[in-house]
């Protein structure tokens, strides 16, 4: 039996909407899927994180965040949201309250669902995988893995994949950062998601 297409609105992070995001989100569609990709930087990408962040702070990170939180409005509501750190942001903040998600994916970052920064609880029926690397500097020195491990205590169905590595952006194919192996495990765990939501 053909898997059920999965709708995707998948954020680019702060290196921009790069050759290896917009790759990640073909293999998705190449898969059956749809997969919108809006860019946030209106066509700028960076050649570090920290000059990425350097633009976000200058617009300010809840301006860009409810950029693009508002781009689902012109979607429908059944989506999946994927993020790549920074554009975990929005994606999370829209599973967690836009009603009707089916599912969140949530790449090198995670936000905690309890306490000052969170949006609230997780929702009740909206499955999430979070990804990242065990020694990422960010994923892990930063607290985000805490963070999910609170929303796979909590939520009915919730999983937090590990890989081995100390890289942010593994799966961008166009970075230097990137680790095809770990980036082929990831996808193939992507992909069953999708066609189970």
């Amino acid at each position: 039996m053909e898997a059920e297409m999965t709708e995707v609105l998948l954020f680019h992070h702060a290196q921009g909407l790069t050759p290896g995001v917009r790759e990640f989100a073909d293999t998705l569609h190449a898969a059956g899927h749809i997969v919108h990709t809006p860019d946030l930087f209106d066509g700028r990408t960076f050649a570090s994180i920290e000059e990425g962040l350097a633009y976000i702070g200058g617009i300010g990170f809840d301006d860009m965040r409810e950029r693009g939180v508002s781009i689902a409005a012109t979607l429908p509501s059944d989506l999946v949201y994927a993020g790549f750190s920074f554009g975990v942001l929005p994606a999370q903040k829209l599973a967690q309250t836009r009603p009707g998600a089916r599912g969140a994916l949530l790449f090198y970052s995670c936000l905690p669902i309890s306490g000052q920064w969170a949006f609230g609880p997780w929702p009740e029926g909206v499955p999430v995988q979070i990804h990242g690397m065990d020694n990422d500097p960010v994923f892990v020195g930063e607290g985000d893995i805490n963070a999910a491990r609170e929303i796979v205590a909590k939520a009915r169905d919730a999983q937090l994949f590990l890989y081995a590595g100390n890289q942010h952006y593994f799966a961008d194919s166009s970075l230097p950062s990137f680790d095809a192996e770990a980036t082929e495990l990831l996808t193939r765990r992507v992909l069953e998601f999708l066609d189970r939501v």
